[in-house]
């Protein structure tokens, strides 16, 4: 049985990241060291709408065969994989606990405490935790990130990516590898201070999720139900085409010539006024009244116009992510291809980052 482990206790030699959606499979792979990254690979494919259905795998069997199509299409020869259960399927909570405890009392206090905090028999859950550093406000102890989720849920994903010929090493938090790719990229930008409040819209196919960061400290974190979809259900509506076909013409722009006008225009227009009340959200609910930045990620930050709309509209700087910043890409990438769908690699590179950044 394998562990939730965004506590990556362990540190596999090579491994994939695999980001499942609603909508697609992405998969990244990396080599070199946590000061020069090589992006090794790097491939993507559209998923049949109801294989994923609220973050829950419903047809477990095509699932399985579109990742062994991905995995060989992508060239790696690994089957160490890391990927991420949604943040809504697991629970997480601080504890604080006594300093210098033994590895199994450790393990024993963490388990009587999480007791408290989740509301399934233990044995239900598969359960992991990280040890974050010494309490600030309880002197000899330590605070203690705890993981859980349940169990089924658990093995339902390894079952599936077991069927696909795969080895899953590690299960992470969905929100907790799009902040640690998210980090490193806020590292390199030579403006970062540690109070920085960055505002990241990751666009998703059905949901968006909105998280705010000090630093690299979350301080906010919030879903919405909007996304890409609504976009390509509308193209296909008016054109009269299927969901796929409407997709693919969308990622491509190949749409008439009135597409922009009638369809984009007005998307991007509604979009930018969700993403000003979740920011206006906010504020109203926590002690902040600005931030210094937006960004933003997934498949569809990459919308013609959206950027620019966003920055106009809450009149904060706002740029696409590219998660591949500072990173070498390896000569068998296409690199324009590579960088031009950066964003909506960014959970996947999180993954993969498990390798190289502890």
């Amino acid at each position: 049985m394998i562990d939730i482990a965004s506590l990556l206790r362990r540190k596999p030699e090579e491994i994939l990241g695999i980001d499942i959606s609603a909508s697609a499979i992405k998969l990244v792979g990396l080599g070199g060291s946590a000061d020069k990254p090589i992006l090794e690979y790097c491939a993507k494919d559209a998923l049949a709408e109801g294989v994923i259905v609220d973050g829950a795998i419903e047809k477990p069997d095509e699932l399985s065969a579109a990742l062994r199509r991905l995995v060989k299409q992508s060239g790696a020869r690994t089957k160490n994989v890391a990927v991420a259960l949604p943040a809504s399927a697991v629970i997480t909570k601080k504890l604080t606990i006594p300093a210098d405890l033994p590895e199994l009392e450790m393990e024993d206090q963490v388990e009587s405490e999480a007791n408290q905090y989740i509301p399934f028999p233990l044995e239900d859950v598969s359960l992991d935790f990280c040890e974050i550093g010494p309490s600030p406000v309880t002197p000899g102890s330590v605070d203690v990130l705890i993981a859980a989720a349940r169990r089924e849920r658990v093995e339902a994903l390894q079952d599936m990516l077991e069927a696909a010929g795969l080895k899953p090493v590690v299960v992470d938090v969905g929100s907790y590898t799009t902040r640690l790719a998210l980090g490193r990229v806020i590292d390199l930008q030579s403006n970062a201070s540690p109070g920085t409040l960055s505002v990241l819209f990751k666009l998703g196919a059905t949901v968006t999720t909105m998280q705010v960061l000090r630093g690299q400290d979350l301080v906010y974190e919030r879903e919405q139900s909007v996304g890409g979809s609504q976009l390509t259900q509308k193209i296909a509506n008016y054109y009269g085409l299927s969901l796929a076909e409407a997709e693919s013409k969308k990622c491509k722009g190949s749409l008439a010539h009135d597409y922009e006008a009638r369809l984009l225009i007005p998307y991007v227009d509604g979009l930018v006024q969700e993403l000003g009340r979740a920011l206006q959200f906010f504020f109203n609910s926590t002690q902040y009244n600005k931030v210094n930045q937006v960004l933003l990620a997934g498949g569809s930050a990459l919308l013609p116009g959206l950027a620019l709309a966003v920055a106009n509209h809450v009149q904060v700087p706002c740029t696409v992510v590219n998660p591949f910043e500072g990173m070498s890409v390896g000569a068998k990438l296409d690199r324009s291809r590579v960088l031009e769908e950066a964003p909506a690699y960014l959970g996947a590179c999180g993954l993969a980052l498990r390798r190289l950044l502890h």
